[in-house]
Parts: C-alpha cells; structure tokens; sequence
C-alpha cells in the first residue's frame, strides 16, 4: 500500500497508507484530513478537493485533462503550477510517499 502526506491547512501533517487505485481524495476523506471537502464526491465536479502537489513527485503524475484544467481554474483558492485535484490522483506503487498541501480554502 502506497503512502500519502497531506499537509492540512494549519501544517499539520497526515501520513495515511492508501489502497492502489483509490484516489488521494476518498483516502483524505476517509481519514477526515482536514480542508479535504470533496462535495462532488469525485466526479470532478466542484473542485473543492483542490491540493498543491509537492513538486518533487508532480512528473510521476498523469497529465491534467482538459476538465480537470477547467475545474482548477474555478478553485477558490488561488491556482498555482502544482494544482491539481484529489480526485484525479490514484494511488500506485510510483506515487508512494507523495506530498499533498491541501489548498487553505475549498468553498
């Protein structure tokens, strides 16, 4: 099982092992990582899963697709290179140990 750190807004840090193939978002919310909303329940809906990949690990993820691109651009935090949604990151072998801050506000 692949790990994940999320850094919660306050700085906290949660290191979680997470099942392959489920999302970074639904191992936040299962854990209650605080600032994980996640209102669409990962239909890439609402971008309030809205994390800042450390950039370290953001080559070993897949390509933003054209809907997620869309949805970032209506985060309600501000956007930076490394945004990307929970939702759209599924755990594998190759992303164990990434880092995710979870964006300060969601909604």
């Amino acid at each position: 099982m692949p790990d994940i750190t999320f850094v919660q807004p306050d700085g906290k840090r949660v290191k979680l092992a997470v099942k392959t193939g489920d999302s970074a978002m639904l191992a936040g919310l299962r854990n209650q990582v605080r600032g994980m909303v996640a209102e669409c329940g990962g239909s890439m809906a609402c971008a309030t899963c809205h994390v800042y990949v450390d950039p370290a690990w953001l080559d070993r993820l897949d390509p933003v697709s054209p809907t997620e691109d869309e949805m970032l651009g209506v985060t309600a935090a501000p956007r930076r290179s490394n945004s990307r949604l929970a939702c759209q990151i599924a755990m594998s072998d190759k992303l164990d140990g990434i880092v995710l801050e979870v964006a300060e506000v969601q909604v």
